[in-house]
């Protein structure tokens, strides 16, 4: 990031994303202290899922009020640069160097030593996460 908090959105990954130009990013907060970038079609899509929930029901709102706390529109500047809002990196406790860890549909932006520091006690819990996770579960569209 520079000093005013603006990142370049690589090219790489600007190819990949070519309608990111036209029809823009939304940056929010992740679920864990990090940030999430989605691709505007991909942020409409969780909106569509996010507008058919009950909220009648309280946990309903409040997963939709902390959910949507920080959402924020992004867009290219003509040196291919995203301002990132104060806040959000506040929460991510973001500086200055960032990772970008790509996920699927969407990209998760971790400050640098708070990404790092994840892997440091990883141990051999890898297989277990993986067996429990992947193995004989049904998945999304298996049903």
């Amino acid at each position: 990031l520079d000093t005013k908090g603006r990142m370049v959105l690589p090219a790489s990954l600007k190819k990949q994303m070519p309608e990111v130009e036209r029809e823009g990013l939304v940056i929010n907060r992740g679920l864990e202290s990090h940030l999430v970038i989605y691709p505007r079609k991909e942020w409409d899509r969780i909106m569509d899922e996010l507008s058919k929930l009950n909220t009648f029901e309280k946990k309903t709102r409040e997963f939709v009020r902390k959910f949507m706390r920080g959402a924020t529109e992004l867009s290219l500047d003509s040196a291919n640069r995203v301002l990132i809002p104060k806040a959000l990196l506040e929460y991510a406790n973001i500086d200055a160097e960032v990772v970008l860890a790509s996920q699927f549909n969407k990209i998760e932006l971790w400050a640098k030593d708070v990404y790092d520091a994840q892997w440091d006690d990883e141990g051999d819990d890898f297989a277990a996460l993986a067996e429990e996770v992947m193995g004989n579960l049904k998945r999304r569209g298996d049903e």
